[in-house]
């Protein structure tokens, strides 16, 4: 979604269902590269010139024509967002005048970063492997220090190209951000970053394996079942190390991922985090960013969070099982159509050919309503992917968020959790385990609160500090509580939302109301409902409620139990 050089493509005459992919001269507006609409410059892949078929040793930005069954041509723009990005970052048309809004304006900007001052002395710059309309990456070689004669990436970002605050403070917080999380297996690896008067040098880990999306290509446009899910496995391990640190990456595609040598095993490394974020478990974020193909729909709306990228894994995954974009249309304006739709196809073929882990795996990713997706650290429990990792799921921040909310709750609807909480299947119960076990449970089976603050610092680094996730785990910690066993803790730690999104949410909600019925519905007036929903004395409770209990007995209908699950809050009626 970033801008580049390049003609405008003339609409082809022939629509057909299979069009190649354009040639390299054909470029206009292009996602594929991995320009960001949020970064000032392009960031090509950080990977060594041998690869000469990838784009990123190009000078165009284009892939090389070859067939695939649905293309992934360069959409045509979409005036609002260019709009955006100009405000953003300055960029102007030939003849137009820039605008200032109040520190945006350059004079005076402080392009001071605080970073090493000696480049040229600790590294000699070797070949450009890319370049954008913003800056360019060369490789080069270390001449001292610990990296002295090892191949590095360089990112070279023009300072005469930081035109705003913001596109300054971008750059800030990619460097900031990556310094933070280096060090997991499946993430570039930072080394550095220097600068001069006229420059900023981000020092990388050199890949050398390609992007993943010139190896789906590779593969005639789609992966086996079984390669998929190891590509998946380690996508999904670093986006949720990520996560938990309170960093969402927003431009999450098979570009930004790359291999660390030409080797099939090789291993899978996340880069470019020139979008990336900080976001605490309750905040949400407002600005249109990433790449259209990948963008979910909730970022067009203007309001997401970590769930954003787990949309985009999921586009990612529908790639790699059957060759062809889940959403797709020949202009940008069209593919934010087909994305706000979120119809994707599973009745073609391969889809009918796979496995219904597989189908059900990418269905509960490409859901539209955010609340329902599988994080990062669900997803690897999925079983679709049991046995082909570790083993360890990676502690989940959705926890946190649940088990206050459930803290929180009337009696009355944390028993309607109790009995849901029976209805989990054997994987379900699986992931909730590996949390359960992570809180670090005493020898007779309980955590206490405290644990859940204790747990998350194994886990952080400074990345948390400026993502203020470990003030919300504090406040979590901080809530009086007695302490729980597992059985209460699946309870707390079970998501309706999630479970209302699966084909079996019908069942567990008719089972769940059968246990209710049993132990725990008794009769209840509306007064006491009311009571226990904390609704305020302006509600009209005897209207709103009137259908959540039953008038032959007087107890919890099946639709209250229902409406009690989802935690339904005074505010909810004031608005209805």
């Amino acid at each position: 979604m970033g801008l580049c050089h390049g003609k405008p493509i003339e609409p082809p005459q022939n629509l057909s269902e299979n069009p190649t992919i354009p040639a390299d001269n054909e470029p206009s507006l292009s996602t594929h590269t991995g320009k960001t609409p949020k970064f000032p410059f392009y960031s090509p892949s950080p990977f060594s010139s041998a690869f000469k078929n990838s784009p990123a040793n190009s000078s165009v930005s284009s892939t090389p024509l070859r067939l695939f069954k649905r293309p992934f041509p360069p959409p045509s723009p979409a005036k609002h967002i260019r709009a955006l990005l100009a405000r953003r970052h300055g960029s102007v048309k030939p003849n137009e005048a820039t605008i200032p809004e109040g520190s945006e304006c350059e004079i005076g900007l402080d392009k001071n970063f605080g970073f090493t001052k000696n480049f040229v002395s600790h590294y000699e710059l070797g070949e450009e492997v890319g370049r954008g309309h913003f800056g360019y990456t060369c490789s080069a070689k270390g001449k001292k220090g610990s990296l002295k004669g090892q191949d590095v990436a360089v990112k070279v970002i023009p300072k005469s190209k930081m035109t705003t605050a913001i596109a300054i403070e971008d750059v800030r917080r990619e460097v900031k951000i990556l310094r933070a999380l280096t060090g997991h297996k499946n993430l570039v690896q930072f080394y550095d970053a220097y600068e001069d008067e006229d420059n900023v040098y981000v020092v990388m880990e050199l890949c050398r394996g390609g992007e993943l999306l010139d190896r789906i290509l590779s593969r005639g446009g789609k992966y086996s079942e079984e390669d998929a899910k190891a590509v998946m496995v380690q996508i999904l391990g670093v986006v949720a190390y990520c996560h938990l640190q309170g960093v969402v990456h927003r431009d999450l595609k098979p570009e930004n991922f790359l291999f660390t040598s030409k080797d099939d095993n090789s291993t899978l490394k996340a880069i470019d985090f020139g979008l990336s974020d900080y976001v605490k478990p309750d905040e949400r974020l407002n600005d249109i960013v990433g790449s259209a193909y990948y963008v979910a729909p909730e970022v067009l709306h203007r309001s997401y969070g970590p769930e954003a990228d787990m949309w985009s894994i999921g586009v990612i995954a529908y790639i790699l099982l059957c060759g062809s974009r889940p959403f797709w249309a020949r202009t940008e304006s069209g593919i934010f159509r087909a994305v706000l739709k979120a119809d994707p196809g599973f009745d073609e073929a391969p889809w009918p050919l796979l496995s219904s882990d597989a189908v059900d795996f990418v269905k509960r990713l490409l859901n539209q309503d955010y609340r329902k997706r599988l994080t990062a650290a669900q997803a690897l429990s999925h079983p679709w992917l049991a046995g082909h990792h570790d083993g360890k799921i990676p502690l989940d921040m959705i926890i946190y968020k649940l088990v206050r909310a459930y803290t929180c709750s009337s009696s009355l609807r944390k028993a309607a959790l109790g009995a849901l909480a029976k209805t989990l299947t054997v994987p379900q119960l699986a992931y909730l385990r590996e949390q359960f076990t992570i809180l670090g449970p005493n020898k007779s089976g309980y955590v206490s609160i405290q644990s859940f603050k204790s747990a998350v610092s194994k886990y952080s680094t400074d990345a948390m500090k400026d993502s203020r996730v470990f003030e919300y785990v504090s406040m979590v910690s901080s809530i009086q509580y007695r302490k729980m066993d597992f059985e209460e803790f699946c309870a707390a730690a079970i998501s309706v939302h999630q479970l209302e999104g699966m084909e079996s949410w019908e069942q567990h909600a008719r089972r769940a109301y059968e246990l209710f019925e049993k132990d725990g519905n008794r009769p209840i007036m509306i007064e006491e409902l009311a009571s226990e929903l904390g609704l305020s004395p302006s509600v009209p409770v005897h209207v709103v409620l009137q259908d959540w209990i039953r008038h032959s007995d007087g107890k919890l209908s099946f639709l209250g139990f229902v409406r009690l699950l989802h935690g339904v809050s005074s505010r909810t009626f004031q608005k209805a």
